[in-house]
Order: C-alpha cells, then sequence, then structure tokens
C-alpha cells in the first residue's frame, strides 16, 4: 500500500533530491496532510531534526491532531520516542539510534527502523555518515526489536526514475515479520502495485507532490477483483466503523472518490458513476479508504449526512442505527431541536441539573453490585455523559479519538484520586 510522505524543514512541507537538493517548498503541511490522509498512515518526517539543525516538533504535533502519523527524524533516545508515542504518533521511525539498547525499551510493533542506504551501503546523521554495513546486516541484528522497516533507496530519492524493485524480495525475507516500507524513486501507481505484492509498501513524496502520481490510483494499484465486471465491493462504514450499507468501486470511482474527497461509486444499474447525496442531499465526506487483507475490498470511512445512507431514509441499509453512537447521533440532533418539554431539553437548557444528575449516577454506579444493576447504572451515566458532551458540540467521535490516543501512550497515569 501507500504510505504518504510529508517531509518538514522549516514548519513547511519540503521535498529534497538525493536529501540534498532542493527541489520543492510545498508550504503549510496541514492541506497536504488533509488531501493525503484518506489513504491512511502519513510518514511524517522532521528534516531539521534530522540534520541537527532545529526541529518541527510544533508542526508534527498539529499533523498528529489530524491524521494517523508515522514520525521519524532526529528521534535518537527512548525519551524522544516516547514523547512521540504518547503525544499520539501511530508508530516511530528511528535511524540513527536503532539500537539493540534503545530500541528494547520500546514496543516493538510501534516502531520502525530506517535504513537508509546508498548503493546498499547504510548511511546515517541525515545521509552524510557511511557505516560500512549493508540492509540485510542490520536486519539480521535489529529484526527482534523492530516491528518494521523503512528502506531507502538514497540514490535514487526524489529523482522520479522509479524504484529498486529486483532488491525488494530478498529485503522482505530477511526481514521477517517486520513488515519493509521502501522509499526511494517510486514513481508510478504501478510500482505501488508491484511492491505490494513482493510484501511491500511505497513511501512516496516527490511523485505525489508533482503529481506524476494521482493518489486514487496509486491506492487502488494493489487491488485485484475476481468478478467479471471487476469491481470492488466497498463495504461504507460512519466515523464509528459502522457499516453503513454495500457499495461498489471502480479504478475510475475510486480515483473521483479521493479527488473530491466524497462518497462516489460505481452504479451497476447505471453503469455510470455515482455520487453518494448528489440528488438526495445525504452527502458523504471521505475520510479514508482502507484496503482488505486479501486485496479484493475495500472500505470507505465517511462522515454521513442525515437522514443516512439508505434510500429509504434510514442511517444503514440495515434500519436504523443503535447503541451508544446512535443515541449520540440522537442527542446531537436534538441540540438543535428538542422536543419541547423532553428531558433532554431541560438537561440541555439547565447546566446545573445535568452536573447533579452525572453526579448522583456516577455514585450510584459505583454502589451497584449485581449486573443488571451495574448495567442500568452504567447506562444512565452513559445517557449523562453524552448530553454534556452534546450540549458542548463534542461528537462522539471526537470522545473516541481521544480514547484511542490514550491507549497509544506508552507512558501511564499512575491514575491516584484528585484530593
Amino acid at each position: 500500500m501507500i504510505v504518504p510522505s510529508i517531509d518538514l524543514m522549516g514548519g513547511n512541507a519540503v521535498q529534497l533530491i538525493g536529501g540534498k537538493e532542493m527541489s520543492m517548498d510545498a508550504g503549510d503541511p496541514m492541506p497536504i496532510a488533509e488531501r493525503f490522509k484518506l489513504a491512511g498512515e502519513l510518514a511524517v518526517i522532521d528534516l531539521d531534526a534530522a540534520l541537527n539543525q532545529g526541529d518541527n516538533g510544533d508542526a508534527i504535533e498539529r499533523l498528529l491532531k489530524v491524521a494517523q502519523c508515522r514520525v521519524g527524524g532526529g528521534i535518537r533516545s527512548v525519551d524522544a520516542a516516547i514523547r512521540w508515542l504518547d503525544a499520539g504518533a501511530a508508530k516511530v521511525i528511528i535511524g540513527t539510534a536503532a539500537r539493540p539498547d534503545v530500541l528494547k525499551h520500546l514496543p516493538r510493533e510501534r516502531v520502525i527502523a530506517a535504513l537508509d542506504a546508498v548503493d546498499g551501503e547504510v548511511v546515517v546523521d541525515g545521509w552524510r555518515t557511511k557505516t560500512g554495513r549493508g540492509i540485510r546486516e542490520r536486519m539480521d541484528e535489529l529484526n527482534p526489536y523492530v516491528g518494521g522497516y523503512l528502506v531507502t533507496f538514497v540514490e535514487r530519492e526524489g529523482r522520479l526514475g522509479g524504484t529498486a524493485l529486483e532488491r525488494v524480495a530478498d529485503l522482505v525475507k530477511a526481514a521477517g515479520d517486520a513488515r519493509v516500507t521502501i522509499a526511494g524513486g517510486v514513481t508510478t501507481a504501478k510500482e505501488v502495485g508491484d511492491l505490494d505484492r513482493l510484501g511491500a509498501d511505497a513511501q512516496v513524496g516527490m511523485a505525489l507532490y508533482r503529481r506524476r502520481m494521482d493518489l486514487g490510483d496509486a491506492i487502488a494499484a494493489p487491488l485485484r477483483s475476481d468478478r467479471p465486471d471487476g469491481l470492488w465491493p466497498t463495504v461504507i462504514c460512519d466515523r464509528h466503523e459502522r457499516a453503513l450499507g454495500l457499495a461498489y468501486s471502480s479504478a475510475a470511482s475510486l480515483r473521483k472518490a479521493v479527488a473530491m474527497r466524497r462518497g462516489v461509486y460505481w452504479s451497476r444499474s447505471r453503469d455510470a458513476l455515482w455520487v453518494k447525496g448528489e440528488t438526495s442531499g445525504a452527502m458523504q465526506e471521505l475520510l479514508r479508504v482502507d484496503l482488505d487483507c486479501d486485496r479484493d475490498a475495500i472500505r470507505f470511512i465517511v462522515d454521513q449526512a442525515e437522514p443516512g445512507f439508505c434510500h429509504e431514509d434510514t442511517w444503514t441499509c440495515w434500519g436504523a442505527d443503535r447503541g451508544v453512537a446512535g443515541l449520540a447521533r440522537r442527542l446531537a440532533a436534538r441540540t438543535r431541536q428538542a422536543p419541547a418539554g423532553s428531558y433532554t431539553q431541560r438537561l440541555l437548557s439547565d447546566p446545573e441539573l445535568l452536573r447533579s444528575k452525572l453526579v448522583e449516577e456516577a455514585n450510584e454506579l459505583c454502589d451497584a453490585r449485581t449486573p443488571a444493576d451495574v448495567a442500568w447504572e452504567a447506562a444512565d451515566v452513559i445517557y449523562f455523559a453524552l448530553v454534556a458532551a452534546a450540549r458542548s458540540d463534542v461528537p462522539l467521535s471526537a470522545v473516541e479519538a481521544e480514547l484511542n490516543r490514550r491507549a497509544g501512550k506508552v507512558t501511564r497515569r499512575k491514575g491516584d484520586a484528585k484530593s
């Protein structure tokens, strides 16, 4: 799969040739991240930190709030790695400090070792220092400590001349169960697909910035289909990753969906592109595109507008939404137009009542003893907490994002009661 790259210098997104010659200053990285994040994880590399000439920490922290990011560049200690993992980085990319004495203190599955190589020889310190060691030699040393490798063919980096596909199969084998990501020269969507079939991901910068590669085509490149029409089943899910329905995608519809950041599919009945909500008003903002493990199906994560995905005006093709997410959506709607005289309206308009109910129900949950009572009281606490969130216009997805961020923290709080 493709891993779009954002290299940072002086707070801006840049592209260098061979790690030295400035080719492009693309400015503010935030709009770039908004476009690239449809593909999944982004690689965010702090070139200033890698070169010991400052850092782009503020920019990276902003990017972590809008996208899943692998963070690299200048991470030379356990504390520095943990700082970014605690801040929300999906993974950290470690180069010069990729040594067992450092890596053993970090969660293996969230560490990528950067093996930058010139003609097969690993280089460090921002590609300025040769080590006299080969890529496979370093993999043999590091395999017990890392969950992935970023292998950069430095002599091809930024030159749009294609990558070294002939070297990849051996590297994937040498990496064992660690996932290999290849950077340096990847220029076409076909190369992304070829690398995926070899068992590696493609980290791409210059080709995307120069529009030599279409992001939608790159996302689609690993896909295959056993259908006579060549379409890919596409499961559409809301922000909470709950299935709304099933549609089908083609290369053309996926390309347009990514370009528009909308729910665009291929209509089998009309044999034409179908933009969801174009006539009904039930629009979809496309948030992310995921490929399944067999590369023959797609998942669209979308922000679905009311009344929902189904043509029968229900949230899903299986009826109304239920559970906590369904309750949160109904409460959010009621902040705009709560039924007159309803309890929810009272709570929304009376913050002191809401506060007292939250405290009361939390105490009752603490005192509950039987499973039935715990379920009853927990439901009350969740209801009042969701009302408090809706009153401040905080969606459930924001609460979920905060919980996910905390789950990714390496440093744990003591959890002592506040005095």
